[in-house]
């Protein structure tokens, strides 16, 4: 992929962005471009291949949206990008714009590789294909509030064993007083204010880089201590609300 990048595009400075997303991760793909993507200057184009449909009748597309593009399968991968509603979108038909050969099994060599190029040499989105109104949305968790508390779910680990959970520090700005956390019925207590403060061996709560709140284990692993996988329940819940008014 980047051979065929840096052949259409000499002058493309090539930055990985993770190789770490795990097969067939399409909610992976997506946390990681919504971690990431605010951070990288207007005009980069962002090229994602999470792609377990490749060779089927899945589109292939390009997006024009927050001053950048985006470039992968229409799978859902690209929903960080369709948060607004200042959005564009093709469908990489042009055959002009794809490698003269396509294989079955490796679209991001032939064909997202060349669009994500194109677009950095300067090429107009509205040339590598017809416009596309309805790109795939993935439903990404979110929270909610029960009986005073609020209740989300890990959505996935990173690779020091924290659980990014589905929990927006925001959120903490709606419950009166100090709180505490619960992740599948374990309390760690209240949000941290670092690593450091928490104790050796023992989940605790902080809020995290990507604005999440996270459930880590100092000098540990979070995700190893509790044996917790995508989809466990977590709780936050006000000292100011009873316990007994929870459902």
């Amino acid at each position: 992929m980047k051979g065929v990048i840096l052949s259409i595009c000499p002058t493309a400075r090539l930055v990985d962005l993770t190789h770490e997303v795990e097969p067939q991760d399409i909610l992976g793909g997506c946390l990681a471009l919504e971690a990431a993507v605010p951070f990288f200057p207007a005009g980069t184009v962002h090229l994602v291949v999470v792609d377990p449909g490749v060779g089927s009748p899945r589109r292939a597309i390009a997006l024009r949206a927050g001053g950048g593009y985006w470039v992968g399968p229409d799978n859902g991968v690209l929903t960080p990008a369709l948060e607004g509603s200042g959005w564009t979108a093709v469908a990489l038909t042009a055959p002009e714009y794809r490698l003269p050969v396509v294989s079955r099994t490796f679209h991001g060599r032939d064909i997202f590789a060349p669009a994500a190029a194109y677009l950095a040499a300067g090429v107009p989105l509205e040339r590598l294909g017809s416009a596309v109104a309805d790109p795939v949305r993935l439903p990404l968790p979110g929270c909610r509030l029960e009986g005073g508390a609020l209740v989300g779910e890990v959505l996935a680990a990173d690779r020091f064993g924290n659980l990014i959970t589905s929990i927006p520090a925001a959120a903490l700005e709606t419950m009166p007083g100090p709180v505490s956390v619960e992740v599948a019925g374990v309390a760690v207590g209240g949000p941290m204010d670092c690593y450091e403060q928490g104790r050796d061996g023992e989940p605790a709560a902080i809020v995290g880089s990507t604005g999440r709140i996270e459930i880590f284990v100092k000098g540990g692993s979070a995700r190893a201590k509790l044996g917790l996988q995508r989809g466990a329940p977590v709780r936050l819940r006000s000292a100011a609300v009873p316990k007994t008014s929870l459902p």
